[in-house]
């Protein structure tokens, strides 16, 4: 039996699509899948979508890998072990090359590679999320919407800035949830009729009726013409045939979420968009917040030492962090630290200034060194008496520099000594 969370509830089969490139991410994924970046200090961006899953019961889950997937594979089995005595899991499936010697051609296909997993498992309903946003959400509520609507599929909408929203899939819907038209990252986006300075983004959420993402997937294999997109080929056939809805994440009421954090969601394929998705972390009340333990964001903790804080000297040797989230292994070491997110067993060196910076495992900042506005990924180290985010034309010279300025070091980078 598939998934059931409450009496009467549809049975669900969950399929997170996990295999993406991430080129806008470079060099974060130069050698690990999108879903895989780290993120927040202790978590990987898949996390987000499965503590979803997990936090509303949806607990037989499928991912969908392909794309430099080592770290994400060693992830979910170290962490996202389910009680098999139950019946749950989350299973990561590679392109296996089952219909012919080739990889997924795009998310349908992916789909389509892997009816036998929906077939083993005969849902009546499958979700298909994506592996790369940060939000909040209880998927209950959004399939009580799809199960009542009668609909064949249901997409998670959200409004977007015009200015945003040729990035998404723009979905044109009447009042009542009819979608009318689907656009897919059009030039120039249309505006909601009641607010022309904001469109309706798809959020890369699904729920389908299953013998329709059967017939659907099936029918986009046998078309030549077709990319094999769920959102650029099979969603506009649902759109066609009157059988799709939104769902209005507006409407989404998610355990501990005060009114700040509701409806927050980022797509962050974007240095800058992962950037500041950080800096939504690090205020005294967060527009995103990671303590919320009524629905909680799970991942695995590595058995570190608490973090440590040492030296208070008039010299100006004092470490101390501000406004900043500092994970489990973090030594400050007479350094100072503002706005910043330090991820597991950073260290940061007497004198040492750490500002509106993002620094992954492992990451040392020498003594008297400068890191700001950056990410760095892991095992860098700074050596002592560098900057790195001070001189923005030395800086592009030498390392990764975002179009809003970030300047981003991949993993292991060797930084040149002051």
């Amino acid at each position: 039996m598939t998934d059931r969370s409450g009496p009467g509830r549809a049975s669900v089969l969950a399929i997170v699509l996990a295999g993406g490139r991430g080129r806008r991410l470079e060099p974060l994924t130069a050698d690990r899948a999108k879903p895989a970046v780290p993120f927040g200090g202790c978590y990987r961006l898949v996390d987000f979508v499965l503590s979803n899953l997990a936090n509303a019961d949806y607990r037989k889950i499928v991912v969908l890998t392909q794309y430099k997937s080592h770290s994400l594979d060693r992830h979910i089995s170290q962490t996202w072990r389910l009680s098999p005595q139950l019946g749950n899991y989350v299973a990561t499936v590679p392109a296996q090359m089952r219909l012919g010697p080739h990889w997924f051609s795009g998310s349908a296909d992916a789909i389509f590679q892997n009816l036998n997993l929906i077939r083993d498992e005969r849902p009546e309903h499958v979700m298909v999320f994506g592996a790369d946003h940060i939000y909040r959400m209880d998927p209950r509520q959004m399939l009580d919407f799809h199960v009542g609507s009668g609909a064949d599929v249901t997409l998670a909408g959200l409004k977007v800035r015009r200015s945003d929203a040729r990035a998404f899939g723009i979905i044109d819907a009447a009042p009542g949830g009819a979608i009318l038209d689907f656009l897919e990252k059009p030039a120039s986006p249309p505006g909601l009729p009641d607010d022309p300075d904001h469109s309706f983004a798809s959020m890369g959420n699904y729920i389908f009726r299953t013998d329709a993402l059967v017939d659907a997937v099936t029918a986009d294999a046998a078309d030549e013409r077709s990319g094999h997109d769920l959102g650029g080929d099979v969603i506009p056939r649902f759109v066609a045939a009157g059988t799709a809805r939104v769902y209005d994440f507006h409407d989404n009421v998610v355990p501990g979420v005060g009114e700040r954090e509701h409806a927050y969601w980022r797509d962050v394929g974007t240095l800058d968009a992962y950037y500041e998705a950080h800096m939504d972390l690090v205020s005294v009340h967060p527009i995103f917040n990671l303590y919320n333990q009524q629905w909680p964001i799970l991942s695995w903790q590595p058995p570190m030492p608490p973090a440590k804080f040492v030296f208070d000297e008039d010299d100006g040797r004092r470490g101390h962090a501000l406004d900043s989230l500092v994970s489990s292994g973090v030594i400050v070491a007479g350094g100072t630290v503002r706005r910043s997110v330090l991820s597991t067993g950073v260290r940061v060196e007497a004198r040492a200034l750490v500002e509106g910076s993002v620094l992954l495992d492992g990451v040392t900042v020498g003594p008297g060194a400068i890191v700001r506005n950056c990410i760095v990924d892991k095992q860098v180290r700074i050596p002592a008496g560098a900057q790195v985010g001070v001189d923005a034309a030395a800086d592009r010279g030498r390392f990764a520099v975002s179009d809003k300025g970030v300047v981003v070091l991949r993993k292991f980078q060797e930084v040149a000594p002051a």
